[in-house]
Formats: C-alpha cells, structure tokens, sequence
C-alpha cells in the first residue's frame, strides 16, 4: 500500500480533496478521511477488499457487523 497515492481507503478522495488522517496496519501504511473514519472504528469489515485483512477486525464493542 506504500505505492498508492494518499487518498482515503473508502471514497479514495485524495488531500486537496479532504483531510486525511493516517494510520498504520499490518505494517502498511493507509489513509482515511475524518467522514469514512467511523467505518474504520465501528464496522471494518466494510473496508474488506480495499484494507487487506479488514474482514477479519471486529468494530468497537457494541456494534454489529454488517
């Protein structure tokens, strides 16, 4: 993921588009826009095929997967 340009992970919006916050997994580095964030805390599974081995994070507690 190091080769790809700074865009957020989920709506691929890039840094003149939107803030983008950065983030660390699996030793990769990613980005995510403070509107797809969220999505990174409660639902991860989301980022499945866009964030390799999303499907298997759990959300925070409480909250389902969908």
């Amino acid at each position: 993921m190091n080769d790809r340009h700074r865009t957020c992970i989920y709506c691929e919006q890039d840094s003149s588009q939107v803030p983008l916050i950065r983030f660390v997994f699996k030793e990769e580095e990613a980005w995510i826009c403070p509107q797809h964030l969220p999505i990174l805390i409660h639902k991860p599974a989301k980022l499945a095929g866009k964030l390799p081995g999303a499907e298997d994070l759990s959300g925070a507690a409480g909250h389902d997967q969908e």
